[in-house]
């Protein structure tokens, strides 16, 4: 049998090309090509076997389960705490088991998004109809065939998008148009093609239009956001090209362009605001990938990123606080695998990148900070039927510097990981897993630099994170069951909180530290009751104990760390059939307080928001039509995520989708 290895981005899930079938190797997370062979690892079986808490949402179950945007699939996770600012257009970012969206990466088709002035990303920005999968790695990933700066977070997001077609040479289209509530409306193209047997190209396009004046009740009466407009775009483009069975080449060219105006907080008789923000976002990436047959593999990419934004409040006098930024990076990698046995793999990575960012107002950051970073991983995976060890050693260095004033300090680390996954029975998908993972977070541009807010004197935050569980999976023709559950303590010191020097200048220090405590479980099942008819059901409950523990004389010691909700949770059924398929679903959080000082009247309520799915899909030969009706938040519950910002109501989303 003739077995040609392929590379492929490493969080592609196992699928059928050409005919062949696809089988995924555990140790290096490769996957194989083969002629005439049906062994598949399922993606269950792949987060079952990690050995640090993997858990992934692939297209067909998000569809399945009524997931409707990032926001709703990140709350089927578990660990996962949301900050969402209400409507299509508000900014949405994600932390993990209470370290902070500053400690969350997020990675796109492979390659890490960045951004060096606020180090957080928003996901409102992506949507999910170009995405194939979402997966979400706490700790260290069993892929160890990665750049450097994708292990140099506690927790990393994947958004994989869709791959290119595989099974001819025609041109596919897919074209759909959404609307919804509150003037939503979101038209979508994408095209690809196979032009030959080594080169495929896709190009996407999508905009969005929403009003957002969604009704809130505020004191037994009901009012209206303002000021919640939004019109954005996203366009990309993708090329592969296999040059041999050995040699990959793939690149992507994105743009993104989001004008939008900015809800304030609501009070009473208090919402008037006038803000705006104007984003865009290019990038380009390369990623080239060869394999021998003597066991050596090179990953090397590159990418480089501009990011610009316009914020204007013209009711502020004079126009103080308007401001351009402008962030640039330059970034490269390479990744070096070597596999001597079946057993063993080896990888070194090195990553360069080039930050800077400058604004219009010398208010604002005026010193024009930049910034070199080198990171250096080594990593060692051993692999057999029962065990799996993984051990990485990760150096971090950061040159700091600045055109105008003081420059923040150097700093260098070497963060140390470790994790392993054991199955208990020969036979049984039983298996217990532990790790370790230190890692530290260097500060931002914003914390560093900013006017009467940053200091470039800060230590970075350093993180310890201790994971320790079990997971199961059983699997006949008719029944699937899945269950996962994890304990963990998460550790944070030098933490950098913002503290008042005056009424009106607050600035960066380092003075926090945090213990969190916490338990993830995980339960799907999957139910063939008939060849056309299947029932799934997923749920997730969540438990974080974050307390400040950074001064034992304080009477803040052991309060509940802002907008970390102690328990969460989310729970969805969803019926496939031929006729009409449904899906109910839910997710809620308890009540949770606004600040680290829980001041009276900084208690956020909890909230249970539930939602109904339904869709079908006609078949005509090559085409497809599939249309779908979402009515969101059926009971019309009022509720905030973040404090004095409204989550919208009842609301519902219909959409047609053409394929060919």
């Amino acid at each position: 049998m003739t077995v040609n290895i392929l590379f492929i981005l490493a969080c592609l899930l196992p699928k059928t090309v050409n005919g062949q079938t696809v089988r995924h190797d555990t140790i290096t997370d490769r996957v194989h090509q083969l002629q005439e062979v049906t062994v598949i690892e399922s993606r269950r079986q792949h987060e079952v076997t990690s050995t640090a808490p993997l858990h992934i949402l692939d297209r067909e179950e998000m569809l399945t389960l009524g997931v409707t945007d990032v926001a709703d699939a990140l709350h089927r996770l578990p660990g996962v705490t949301l900050r969402d600012y209400g409507g299509a257009g508000g900014m949405k970012t994600v932390s993990v088991r209470g370290f902070g969206a500053k400690h969350t990466g997020v990675s796109y088709d492979g390659v890490m998004l960045s951004d060096c002035q606020s180090g957080e990303i928003d996901l409102s920005r992506y949507s999910l109809d170009n995405v194939e999968q979402l997966s979400l790695v706490i700790g260290d990933n069993d892929d160890i065939f990665i750049p450097a700066r994708n292990a140099s977070t506690s927790a990393v997001l994947n958004i994989q998008t869709i791959g290119m077609p595989t099974e001819d040479s025609h041109p596919h289209l897919t074209a759909q148009l959404k609307a919804g509530s509150f003037g939503y409306v979101s038209p979508f193209l994408r095209y690809e093609q196979n032009f030959s047997e080594s080169f495929a190209l896709s190009a996407v396009g999508e905009y969005t239009y929403a009003e957002n004046d969604y009704p809130f009740e505020l004191h037994d009466k009901t009012e209206y956001r303002t000021n919640s407009r939004m019109s954005t775009g996203h366009g990309e483009l993708n090329f592969v090209w296999d040059a041999n069975a050995f040699n990959r080449l793939s690149g992507k060219v994105y743009y993104y362009d989001n004008a939008r105006q900015l809800p304030g907080v609501v009070h009473y008789y208090t919402n008037l605001c006038k803000e705006s923000l104007h984003d865009q976002n290019f990038f380009g990436q390369l990623l080239y990938q060869t394999h021998n047959r003597t066991g050596w593999s090179l990953k090397w990419n590159t990418k480089y990123n501009w990011y610009g934004s316009v914020y204007e409040d013209p009711l502020i006098p004079n126009r103080n606080f308007d401001a351009s930024y402008w962030q640039r990076e330059a970034y490269t990698s390479a990744a070096v695998l070597y596999t001597p046995t079946e057993q063993w793999a080896f990888d070194y990575s090195a990553d360069y990148s080039f930050n800077n960012l400058s604004s219009s107002s010398p208010r604002t950051v005026g010193s024009r900070p930049y910034r070199h970073t080198v990171l250096q991983s080594a990593t060692a995976k051993y692999h057999n039927q029962r065990l799996i060890v993984l051990g990485r050693l990760l150096y971090s260095l950061y040159l700091n510097d600045a055109k105008d004033g003081k420059s923040a300090r150097n700093m260098r680390r070497l963060s140390p990981s470790v994790s392993l996954s054991y199955r208990l029975l020969p036979d049984d998908d039983l298996f217990i897993r532990a790790s370790y993972k230190n890692i530290f977070r260097s500060p931002t541009f914003n914390e560093s630099y900013y006017f009467h807010y940053g200091s470039p004197d800060l230590l970075p935050e350093s993180t310890d994170q201790y994971n320790l569980g079990a997971t199961y999976h059983v699997q006949s023709s008719m029944f699937n069951l899945q269950c996962t559950l994890d304990g963990y303590y998460n550790h944070v010191k030098d933490m950098i909180v913002a503290v008042p020097y005056n009424m009106f200048i607050w600035t960066c220090i380092n003075v926090g530290t945090v213990r969190v405590l916490g338990l993830d479980i995980t339960a799907n099942s999957q139910w063939q009751m008939t060849k056309n008819q299947k029932l799934e059901l997923s749920g997730n409950y969540s438990y974080q104990r974050a307390e400040n523990r950074t001064n034992p004389e304080s009477p803040y010691y052991k309060n509940q760390i802002a907008y970390i909700p102690e328990h969460s949770g989310s729970l969805a059924l969803g019926w496939e059939n031929p006729w009409l398929c449904l899906s109910l679903h839910g997710s809620g959080i308890c009540r949770r307080w606004a600040n680290n000082q829980h001041t009276e009247g900084s208690m956020i309520d909890g909230y249970w928001d539930t939602g109904l799915t339904a869709w079908h899909t006609f078949q005509w030969g090559r085409q497809q039509l599939e249309t779908r009706f979402d009515l969101k938040n059926i009971f019309d519950t009022q509720y905030e995520i973040v404090h004095f910002y409204p989550m919208p109501g009842r609301s519902w989303q219909v959409s047609i989708k053409y394929l060919i």
